[in-house]
C-alpha cells in the first residue's frame, strides 16, 4: 500500500514539500542555503574536472606499459 504512494509525486505534493521548507527555514534563511548548495556543488565538477585529467594520464602511461 506505501509502494502506490511513494511512486506518484505530483504538484501538491511539491508544494506541500515547498510549504514545510518554508516554515522551517524561513524565507531569509533559503538564498542562503541555496547559494551554500550551489558553491558546493561546483566545488565538486570542479575537483571532478581536476582529477579526470590525472586519471587519463595514469591510464594511458599504464597502456604504454603493457605495450612494451
Amino acid at each position: 500500500m506505501l509502494a502506490i504512494f511513494l511512486g506518484a509525486v505530483g504538484p501538491w505534493q511539491i508544494a506541500i514539500v515547498v510549504v514545510l521548507i518554508v516554515l522551517l527555514f524561513g524565507g531569509k534563511k533559503i538564498p542562503e542555503l541555496m547559494r551554500g548548495l550551489g558553491s558546493g556543488i561546483k566545488e565538486f565538477k570542479d575537483a571532478a574536472k581536476e582529477d579526470q585529467p590525472a586519471n587519463s594520464k595514469n591510464e594511458q602511461s599504464q597502456k604504454e606499459e603493457n605495450k612494451l
